[in-house]
């Protein structure tokens, strides 16, 4: 049964409760009262037909949850995603000559989604979840906020009804649609804001109704009486009723390779931002999230969307918040809301027809409000300054590669590494003294406490590997040409959880040439991974057996034994003191 699991992940659900099928209908009805409109809003975005939003939240929702490892994780198009997508194919649209929203475009999107998924299947199956960590959290801080408004500009154009020129530069886009505000539409501009007004007050003063889909239905009715497409106003047109058809996207090998690196940060971005709803939502089920399969569950999903027309999607906040709330207890909730999707594919596309096209503008402006947080930089840097510098530098790269949104993110990840190779390769070093409650403190924090010039205790605070021996080696010189009176050279090793060759053959020649002038270096604290490379290695052999010690007062009290002092020690561990003596103070 649980290999079989491990294939039908979605066994574990059953059997179903009639409590948990009612809760799970509730819940898959009200997210897809959300997801209809939104799914729309998020196809337009990604510079798609209305209609392929509705594609994209039938099955692969349905697969994702059936597959994945989160019960509540609402799978479909999203924001950011919609926005990567757009800003991968539409520089190819226009190299090429093609329009954006025509058939090439919406084959390259289709194609998109099936190198999305195959990435995303072959991360999970081959359990490399970890890969995602290359895309820190600060950078993802600073992509999101920088997205968010770009997001948000991006549709300025449907609100006023004005068009919006594509070209190279975003911000040049932008202040072409500002120059035309003088030619404004009146009554899309009517409808958006009555849209924003309909969501906000509902979310202020009714949260419980659904303001997506009352300020559609509203709106949408409205430009029906008024004919409001008559009098110049866009709105979605003809939907085409009935199922997607099933077929391979086209490909093309060249330009699969051209969309590949677009797609492999697509399916990272995308996978970072479900893995993260879905543990966040498993803190408050208390279940139990498992990153290589739902990497398994998404890449499934986006593929099976590409053989139904699909553009990439990922996991929603806003309707796996929704989803959470609502009650839901499985996956089946989201079943329950592509069943939903395609009632409304077979009969009830008719009824969008004078959807406007401003108020799909104003639901996508009002969804990525939440993706703006200023805050979590501020936080980002606060923890290090080096977060706070990626957080940032993606932020303001993001905002000037668009709408290469993919060259912002390559260069925040691109700098995050960079700064975490630099502390590593730097890491903490510490001369020692003893304090007066016994401990071995920073001389550099405590300048005046005890030491002994014969000693020198040196804490090395990272793993030591070939990145950084350099500096391990120096600074132990450093300190020994500092004491020139030093017999021994005590390393507290507990700190150093990694020791590579390098590191081995480092520690080697330090060896040999501190004995040379007469200083036997002792290592305590070692960790078992650390002390089994110094066996392997023989590197044991030249530094000694009976110079590793357990811990750091073991080994000192061996270096005064063979000192033969007799008298004060000036490292010695102190009389046992009062609690209210002692001096909690950081190291």
């Amino acid at each position: 049964m649980g290999m079989i699991q491990k294939f039908l992940p979605f066994l574990r659900w059953f059997p179903l409760g009639a409590d948990t099928l009612r809760a799970d209908l509730v819940a898959g009805i009200t997210v897809a009262l959300i997801l209809i409109p939104q799914s729309m809003a998020y196809a337009q975005l990604a510079g798609l037909p209305a209609y392929y939003g509705l594609y994209a939240a039938f099955l692969p929702g349905m697969v994702a949850a059936l597959w994945g490892s989160s019960k509540q994780l609402a799978t479909g198009p999203v924001a950011v995603v919609s926005l990567l997508t757009a800003s991968a194919l539409a520089p190819l649209m226009t190299q090429q000559g093609f329009q954006v929203g025509g058939s090439e475009y919406v084959a390259l999107a289709i194609l998109m989604a099936m190198l999305v998924g195959l990435v995303q299947l072959t991360l999970g199956v081959f359990r490399l979840g970890v890969v995602v960590n290359f895309l820190s959290h600060p950078v993802i801080v600073g992509f999101t906020n920088a997205a968010a408004i770009i997001i948000g500009l991006s549709q300025l154009n449907k609100i006023f009804g004005v068009k919006m020129p594509r070209s190279e530069h975003f911000a040049q886009d932008i202040w072409a649609v500002l120059q035309q505000l003088g030619g404004t539409h009146l009554p899309t501009l009517l409808m958006g804001v009555a849209a924003f007004a309909i969501m906000w007050g509902l979310k202020k003063y009714v949260p419980k109704l659904p303001g997506v889909l009352v300020a559609v239905v509203v709106t949408t009715v409205a430009s029906w009486a008024l004919g409001f497409a008559e009098h110049g106003g866009q709105v979605v047109g003809a939907i085409p009723s009935g199922l997607p058809s099933l077929a391979l996207p086209s490909l093309d090998p060249k330009m699969a390779l051209d969309l590949l690196p677009s797609a492999i940060i697509i399916s990272l971005v995308g996978f970072m931002e479900a893995i993260s709803i879905a543990k966040a939502m498993a803190a408050k089920t208390k279940d139990r999230i498992d990153p290589n399969q739902e990497l398994v569950g998404q890449g499934i999903a986006n593929i099976v969307g590409s053989l139904t027309q699909s553009y990439p999607g990922s996991g929603s906040f806003s309707r796996s918040a929704v989803n959470l709330n609502a009650g839901a207890r499985t996956g089946m909730s989201s079943v329950f809301a592509g069943l939903v999707v395609l009632v409304t594919l077979l009969f009830l596309t008719p009824l969008l027809y004078h959807l406007p096209q401003s108020v799909l503008a104003a639901v996508i402006m009002m969804a990525v409000v939440g993706l703006i947080n200023f805050q979590a930089i501020r936080h980002a840097w606060e923890a290090h300054v080096h977060d706070g510098v990626a957080a940032i530098v993606t932020f303001v790269a993001t905002l000037a590669f668009a709408p290469h949104l993919d060259h912002g993110i390559m260069v925040g990840a691109g700098l995050a590494i960079m700064l975490f190779l630099y502390r590593t390769m730097t890491p903490r070093v510490a001369l020692l003294g003893r304090f007066g409650d016994g401990t071995l403190r920073d001389l550099h924090v405590h300048p005046t406490l005890p030491t002994d010039e014969r000693i020198i205790v040196v804490r090395f605070d990272g793993q030591l590997y070939f990145a950084n021996v350099s500096y391990f080696e120096d600074t132990v010189l450093a300190a020994v040409a500092d004491h020139p009176n030093a017999k021994y050279i005590l390393v507290v090793a507990d700190g150093i959880n990694q020791l590579d060759a390098s590191g081995q053959e480092v520690m080697e020649h330090l060896i040999e040439r501190l004995g040379a002038i007469g200083i036997t270096m002792v290592l305590s604290g070692m960790k078992r991974q650390v002390v089994q490379v110094l066996h392997r290695t023989h590197l044991i052999e030249h530094l000694g057996h009976d110079n590793i010690f357990a811990t750091t007062d073991i080994a000192l009290d061996a270096i005064y034994d063979r000192l033969g002092e007799t008298g004060y020690r000036p490292l010695r561990m102190p009389a046992p003191v009062s609690v209210s003596d002692a001096s909690p103070q950081p190291t």
